[in-house]
């Protein structure tokens, strides 16, 4: 079986509600997954939008996620104790930052992806930024998931 990655606040495809943006609540969104391989040691999670204006934006970087979780709750980013460790995001902050496109701009793709580790945590400085994060963890990726929500500001 596949490894997959939903949410119950959207499907594939839908438009991310709007209390998930940075226009509503800026919650990070509840995650499940499920079919992770043997041998998984931890997960890493990104959002990242490839519309935006100036090139791929990356929006959460979640990491040291243990192999035991099969999710996260909403707003896993602000939950005391045992939260994953979270990446400096491209807005410049170490949680999630939900969409935000400029107005106008048609619709935007937020891919949430999941990898599945062979290690149990990585070595990396939460103010590394999620794309050096991201290159660790798949020198170390057994398999991924994705699940993608729009959004658009019109």
């Amino acid at each position: 079986m596949a490894m997959t990655l939903i949410s119950p606040a959207f499907a594939e495809g839908e438009r991310l509600p709007d209390k998930h943006t940075r226009l509503g609540e800026n919650l990070m969104p509840p995650l499940k997954w499920a079919g992770a391989p043997a041998g998984t040691r931890s997960f890493v999670l990104i959002v990242e939008d490839p519309d935006a204006p100036s090139g791929t934006f990356r929006h959460c970087g979640a990491f040291n996620i243990a192999a035991s979780w099969e999710g996260l709750p909403e707003s896993a980013d602000t939950a005391p104790g045992g939260a994953p460790r979270f990446s400096r995001n491209d807005f410049g902050n170490g949680r999630y930052d939900g969409p935000q496109p400029p107005q106008g701009h048609g619709v935007h793709h937020y891919h949430f992806r999941l990898a599945a580790l062979d290690v149990p945590s990585l070595a990396i400085p939460d103010v590394a930024g999620i794309e050096p994060m991201w290159n660790e963890a798949r020198k170390h990726c057994l398999a991924e998931a994705s699940l993608t929500g729009t959004y658009e500001v019109a």
